[in-house]
């Protein structure tokens, strides 16, 4: 029987994420080496409230967009990029202005997804704008407000590490 020897560290929630993050940066890293995508974070606005030489004091602003943005194949691609404990992905870690913005990049044409982690399978899924939607406007009507893993499992591709990739996410894209 197996026995766990270290019991994993609790992440607090402002660095619940991190991980994903830089596993993301290195493939972005990857794809725009080899030519192939070039996709940014988009940084979380700051407000600069005081300034003394080269000193700089500021606050966080309520992000206006999502976690990453780029092109692939001349083609424009937009995500965000959750971390989550348990068996379903809840639609309030997406905010509205996200969804607005994901949902109208989808209407122009672009590659929309979320790309998911769940920690305690630890196992990433990239979940095209199609099926987000649908879950989306069914927890609008009062239904179900989370999305359940058996929907990722069953919808959605599950991201690996692949040729070298921390996480090829571009899969079968490229």
């Amino acid at each position: 029987m197996y026995k766990a020897v270290n019991k994993p560290k609790s992440v607090s929630h402002a660095n619940r994420g991190k991980h994903l993050e830089r596993l993301i940066d290195m493939s972005n890293t990857k794809y725009r080496n080899a030519g192939i995508a070039d996709i940014r974070k988009i940084p979380t606005p700051v407000q600069i409230t005081k300034s003394l030489g080269n000193r700089v004091e500021g606050r966080k602003e309520k992000a206006e967009w999502v976690d990453y943005a780029g092109v692939c194949n001349g083609r424009a691609i937009v995500f965000d990029a959750k971390e989550i404990k348990g068996k379903s992905f809840p639609l309030k870690n997406l905010h509205d202005h996200q969804y607005e913005l994901l949902c109208s990049w989808y209407n122009k044409g672009a590659l929309v997804f979320l790309l998911v982690y769940f920690s305690d399978i630890q196992k990433f899924y990239r979940l095209q704008f199609p099926s987000l939607e649908e879950y989306w406007l069914a927890a609008k009507v009062g239904e179900r407000k989370s999305i359940p893993l058996e929907t990722f499992e069953r919808q959605a591709f599950e991201v690996k590490s692949v040729d070298g990739y921390a996480l090829h996410y571009l899969l079968p894209f490229i």
